[in-house]
């Protein structure tokens, strides 16, 4: 599989998600190495899944090859091949929020990966998550089954993946219980539908709310500084300073949903 950079350079210019569909390695180096020789950084491979092209996203240390599948929506043969082809070992599965394109894969990975462990979301995603059947009747998404993590995520939670801390932000608004991801050591997040290159989260969806998601960006993602680096669950990866720049919501204007 290609190798490519990651946070450097093209996520600081506003990213672009890597062109080779459901097999493209990013490595997290150059922000690591700023954090300590010793750390030799993450990999993640970026996994469009679903006809909503929902990233699903793998990270693992390159030595132990220990990791997390994170957001799991659907098409669970595709990411089971990206896992064997990365030669990744994982060790849980991490849920940003519920609508169907994120988790309606959860439950059938889970069985697969011989049962480890969901962390994430917030509880506030409970309905969701028990309505996954039902939300995927609606999309044509017919094998997404309702899924109860074994553990619910809540602001100031860390969740370890490949061995290193993600902080929890809780940041509703796209829906009640989104979180996001957040690895100060290397300035680096998975933000869900939070916060996109260019757009932010739907609020139109049942439990939507405009004002609590800007807010949440405004208070918990715009602090993190201009350098971190994230992940988000649609489209190119970004800057949270490229999104402060040029982000048509962050400055009251219009501009495009993902969804």
């Amino acid at each position: 599989m290609p190798v490519w950079p990651f946070p450097a350079n093209s996520a600081k210019e506003g990213g672009g998600r890597a062109t080779c569909s459901k097999r493209t390695v990013s490595e997290m180096s150059d922000t690591s190495k700023a954090a300590g020789a010793a750390d030799k950084g993450l990999r993640a491979a970026i996994v469009p899944v679903t006809p909503f092209q929902q990233n699903c996203t793998l990270i693992w240390d390159p030595d132990t090859l220990v990791g997390a599948v994170v957001d799991p929506g659907g098409d669970v043969d595709i990411i089971e091949r990206v896992i064997g082809e990365a030669g990744m070992k994982p060790e849980k599965i991490v849920l940003t929020h519920g609508h169907i394109d994120h988790a309606g894969g959860a439950a059938e990975l889970k069985e697969r990966l011989g049962g480890v462990p969901i962390e994430g979301p917030h509880e506030a995603e409970r309905p969701l998550l028990d309505a996954l059947k039902e939300q995927g009747q609606a999309y044509g998404m017919l094998t997404a089954r309702a899924v109860t993590p074994d553990r619910w995520l809540a602001e100031g939670d860390t969740v370890s993946i490949a061995g290193r801390p993600f902080e929890v932000l809780h940041c509703p608004g796209h829906s009640p219980g989104s979180v996001v991801l957040v690895n100060r050591p290397q300035h680096f997040a998975l933000v869900g539908d939070v916060l996109f290159q260019g757009s932010i989260g739907r609020t139109d969806f049942p439990y939507g709310d405009h004002e609590a998601l800007l807010h949440a960006i405004r208070t918990k993602l715009l602090p993190l500084g201009d350098e971190f680096a994230f992940i988000c669950g649609h489209g190119p990866m970004s800057t949270i300073g490229h999104e402060r720049r040029t982000n048509p919501f962050l400055a009251g204007d219009a501009g495009s949903f993902y969804a």
